[in-house]
């Protein structure tokens, strides 16, 4: 096995993959080394990559007042980011930073899309994946939000 199959093997996406899929999927793209603070998308911009980190961390963040920035969200080894816009193509909604040194794996839709006549099956895999890691994303978000409402209307007896 080689070295970027075990990359996709250890990520949300790899889990649903086969070696040869894995293989396939990592001939297609490239892995970037960032720095602490460089930014790998930005908010309002499309840039139709799917991207996997394998290595370090990626904030989620928005501009606060200020100028500061508000980290939503932290990305760790073997999540993907970027998901959504890979599959509308719409424009960000946050940018994305590194938390010191991260290197993430990026496949652009063009290089996808081939994919769904060669190897339809495996683009079914590949989409269950990513449906997947929104679904626990949108949970993990709902969880917190029903924390936060508790918190401040002191529901529950918790707080």
């Amino acid at each position: 096995m080689s070295n970027n199959q075990c990359i996709i093997l250890g990520s949300v996406l790899g889990k649903d993959l086969s070696e040869e899929e894995c293989e396939l999927f990592t001939e297609l793209g490239t892995v970037r080394e960032m720095k602490d603070g460089e930014v790998l998308i930005k908010e309002g911009e499309v840039d139709n990559s799917l991207h996997i980190v394998i290595a370090g961390n990626l904030a989620v963040t928005r501009p606060a007042a200020g100028g500061d920035w508000v980290t939503l969200h932290v990305l760790r080894h073997g999540e993907l980011a970027g998901e959504l816009g890979f599959i509308d193509g719409l424009e960000h909604t946050a940018t994305l930073r590194a938390l010191g040194p991260t290197a993430v794996f990026s496949m652009t839709r063009e290089r996808f899309d081939p994919l769904l006549d060669s190897n339809p099956h495996m683009v079914f895999r590949v989409m269950r994946a990513i449906i997947r890691g929104v679904h626990n994303t949108l949970r993990r978000m709902n969880q917190q939000q029903v924390e936060m409402n508790n918190y401040i209307t002191h529901q529950h007896g918790r707080y």
